[in-house]
């Protein structure tokens, strides 16, 4: 072997375990060091820390520290919907949604209403309490006992079911045409689809109503709901879903 190769090899043999020992030493002082840091954290009680003879106040939701250990006191779901319920905001939004159905005049005290994408609940409740009896609510997540847990975009009720769909929440659709469509369906035929969004143009009002493929177009108008400037869109189911269904499947069997 050419003696200069040698050289050069043992050369990187030799650096090579010398970086393998550095490395070792740098692993065992990062570990080291760690290993001080928890036992530091462990054995210090932090500053924010609520002292063990505190009183329990009212205020103290969650835990303040990792120390403060007492359990959270369990809100039953009638006593948090009574502290809602009872705030100014709540019954301000309650109040603008009841204006909002009073104006739109198509409801009485026996008409069967789907709330789509309901929220909280405010529509639910305004409706309630104008006396409709028959008055449904759905979002994504459920909030008991105003509004049920459904996808707008898959909605779980048969055909023709309701007499007025309504939606504030159109505009956020991921999906509009399929948000429109289950809306649709679920209206019997003569019903009514009612939609509140952000205030648009008589021609932004129209293309939206044509989503609805077999309603026709009322007419919409400017209005102020829960403080926001809307305009809402009134479209007219022209046929009975069930009908429309019916006469689909016949032009395509014949």
């Amino acid at each position: 072997m050419n003696p200069l190769i040698e050289i050069l090899d043992q050369t990187q043999t030799h650096m090579e375990r010398h970086v393998h020992i550095f490395l070792n030493r740098l692993s065992v002082i990062f570990f080291t060091v760690a290993t001080l840091i928890l036992i530091s954290i462990f054995l210090q009680t932090p500053e924010t820390c609520i002292p063990a003879n505190s009183p329990i106040k009212p205020h103290h939701k969650f835990p303040r520290s990792t120390c403060d250990f007492r359990p959270r006191q369990f809100v039953s779901i009638e006593k948090r919907n009574k502290r809602l319920w009872s705030t100014d905001d709540w019954k301000k939004k309650v109040a603008s949604y009841a204006g909002f159905f009073s104006d739109l005049g198509l409801l009485t005290d026996r008409s069967r209403v789907l709330c789509v994408s309901a929220g909280a609940g405010h529509e639910v409740m305004a409706l309630a309490d104008q006396g409709i009896k028959d008055v449904t609510g759905v979002e994504l997540v459920e909030v008991p006992p105003l509004v049920s847990r459904a996808d707008p975009h898959n909605l779980p009720f048969f055909d023709s079911v309701f007499d007025v769909a309504f939606s504030a929440h159109f505009d956020e659709a991921l999906f509009p045409e399929r948000y429109a469509r289950e809306m649709e369906r679920t209206v019997r035929g003569g019903g009514e689809c009612v939609l509140a969004v952000e205030e648009c143009s008589d021609e932004a009002a129209k293309e939206i109503a044509g989503l609805f493929g077999r309603s026709r177009f009322v007419g919409a108008a400017n209005v102020s709901l829960i403080g926001l400037r809307k305009t809402r869109i009134v479209m007219k189911q022209t046929q009975d879903y069930r009908l429309y269904l019916s006469s689909w499947l016949s032009l395509k069997c014949s």
